[in-house]
């Protein structure tokens, strides 16, 4: 049976209608308590019926119902309607429903709405192909960064292959484990264990046992027989992150499931076969590794069958207002918190940012303001001292005669650039601009003053 999506907001479908909902569409049903999470199953699964029932405003809806379209073009929405709803059948229907149900109703009306909707889904199904195709997903990356957008359009090309070993290439705090993981997502082995290992967090004495498993007796503390990762993994992906720091010994041992897909845990003789794909990752170099003898060349060349590479932060510096919007919802939402927004001077102070531990960095920063920051803007003042004074070299304004960099003129342009973004977002209004720069009007009017800024602008 089709899997469907049951979305019970402000709990309007009663319970004798939920349960004859439940038992009408099967154990495949699943049922979600938050716009999030329904999105979130739509994604991971192939959903032919989402069930969502309306609140008080209609239009709050047409962004859930539109992000539904989009990731799942053949799922088929009904709206569940209070009948003390005064929103119009035909608004209804342009937020994006396919059918509507009006409660209460009796179980024969909602039968009646169930049919039509899984007939109207297989007619979508026939007569739209491209429906049937398999939703690619990359769960927590994101970017429209040009060169983001060539890293998904690589993940989709891997998406029907399950043996190309992959080696990703990516600064520390890029997300090569996010991409691991949609490369196993998006493959035939996605139904099987993903198994991440961290190669520079394991000691070298122990990271053998741990992919490999031994044998009872093997060595001190070999109490009894375990499995090791490559066990766990057998059928689906082994991400093998910091590859770049594995001893040669374990090398060879990863060259030889690779080539010959079986393995010895440590202390036994006897093979083991495996089927599983090998995706690492690296933040080094592995050609300067190579000439300096750390890592085998013979291997590398079997991991870089496919090479993906992402981008450090500050080359999509472009990505960064849709990466805190999205850490902002996230994190607001996980502490039930109003969402703070980001002023656009602070927008660009972070772009000027080098981030040096790029998305991670900036993650943990929306996170700390979403536990400390009380307002609901975001300015420069309120970011720590060194995302104001920290900028990469391209900022950097040097006199002409001898190279340096005033620090007093730097800081004197900034402000004014400020104030003159706040006076063009405010069309002029000085009290409306001193509101989004956190200052009193008269402190504004007194800097427009002095550095002469306010003569296009005198409302």
């Amino acid at each position: 049976m089709a899997e469907s999506v049951l979305l019970n907001i402000n709990n309007v479908i009663e319970p004798q209608l939920l349960e004859f909902l439940t038992q009408q569409l099967g154990g495949a049903l699943h049922l979600a308590q938050t716009a999030e999470q329904a999105r979130d199953i739509i994604r991971r699964r192939t959903i032919k019926l989402f069930l969502c029932s309306l609140g008080v405003n209609t239009l709050e809806y047409a962004a859930l119902l539109k992000a539904v379209k989009t990731i799942s073009p053949d799922t088929v929405i009904i709206l569940i309607v209070p009948q003390s709803s005064q929103a119009p059948i035909n608004e209804i229907l342009q937020i994006g429903a396919h059918f509507y149900l009006h409660v209460p109703c009796n179980n024969a009306e909602a039968a009646e709405i169930i049919q039509r909707a899984e007939l109207h889904c297989k007619t979508l199904r026939a007569t739209n192909p491209e429906n049937q195709r398999p939703v690619i997903d990359f769960p927590g990356i994101i970017g429209k960064n040009p060169m983001m957008q060539q890293l998904f359009n690589t993940i989709r090309l891997l998406a029907d292959d399950s043996d190309s070993t992959i080696l990703i290439h990516g600064d520390s705090g890029t997300g090569k484990e996010l991409v691991a993981r949609a490369v196993h997502s998006n493959s035939p082995r996605k139904h099987n264990n993903f198994v991440p290992i961290n190669c520079a967090a394991i000691p070298e004495e122990l990271l053998e046992s741990e992919l490999f498993g031994h044998v009872k007796g093997s060595f001190t503390g070999a109490t009894a027989n375990k499995k090791g990762r490559l066990h766990h993994a057998d059928g689906g992906t082994l991400f093998l992150d910091e590859i770049g720091d594995m001893k040669p010994l374990l090398q060879a041992k990863i060259l030889r499931v690779i080539q010959e897909k079986e393995f010895e845990p440590v202390g036994s003789v006897k093979s083991v076969k495996i089927d599983v794909r090998i995706v690492a990752a690296t933040h080094r170099n592995l050609e300067e590794a190579i000439k300096d003898g750390t890592f085998r060349e013979d291997l590398y060349y079997r991991l870089n069958v496919v090479p993906l590479h992402i981008p450090a932060l500050h080359q999509r510096r472009d990505d960064i207002a849709l990466l805190l919007d999205t850490f902002t919802e996230r994190f607001c939402h996980s502490k039930k918190r109003p969402v703070f927004s980001f002023a656009q001077s602070t927008i660009e102070c972070l772009q000027q940012y080098p981030w040096p531990g790029n998305v991670r960095e900036l993650e943990n920063l929306v996170q700390r303001l979403s536990i400390l920051h009380t307002g609901k803007i975001v300015f420069p003042d309120d970011l720590p001292e060194k995302y104001l004074h920290s900028s990469s070299d391209t900022t950097l304004n040097p006199d002409s005669k001898n190279g340096k960099t005033d620090f007093n003129i730097q800081v004197s342009e900034f402000e004014d650039r400020l104030i003159l973004q706040a006076l063009m977002k405010t069309g002029g209004n000085k009290k409306e601009a001193a509101q989004l720069l956190n200052l009193k009007r008269t402190t504004l009017l007194e800097k427009i003053k002095k550095k002469r800024l306010g003569k296009s602008h005198n409302k």
